[in-house]
């Protein structure tokens, strides 16, 4: 995927993504603010997601859970790119499409890129005193 031109203060998609292979393409996972709020209509916020996914009684609602997410952090990466390049517009995955396009044994793998891409998404970018004292030694 293109990289979208930004600057020190927002970072790459790449820099708070995970990625994962689907049917033989690379998707980025992305946590968007859109997405945020998503996974908060559906789990009641991101504190429970981990909770509700390693509660899940029945295998198959897992594998939903894991289908959800797969597709919707995959599709934040897809509609940024549809943002920035309207000419060159991507089609945004499906949940039927990762369950045809994926084996169990991936969806293990793809939960592990969940975590990750979760993770970097709610990454702070934090700059310390320290070094904002000494750009003021330096400008002054």
């Amino acid at each position: 995927m293109n990289a979208i031109p930004v600057n020190a203060e927002n970072p790459t998609v790449e820099e708070r993504s995970a990625e994962i292979t689907l049917g033989g393409q690379q998707y980025e996972l992305v946590l968007t603010t859109l997405a945020t709020k998503l996974i908060a209509r559906r789990y009641g916020g991101l504190e429970n997601l981990g909770e509700k996914l390693s509660n899940t009684e029945h295998f198959e609602d897992a594998l939903d859970e894991i289908v959800y997410l797969i597709t919707l952090l995959a599709n934040q990466s897809v509609m940024i790119h549809n943002l920035w390049h309207p000419d060159d517009k991507r089609a945004l995955l499906t949940e039927e499409m990762v369950e045809l396009l994926s084996t169990p044994y991936d969806l293990s793998e793809y939960k592990n890129a969940i975590v990750a891409a979760l993770y970097k998404g709610t990454k702070r970018y934090v700059q310390s005193e320290e070094s904002d004292a000494k750009n003021a030694e330096t400008a002054g």
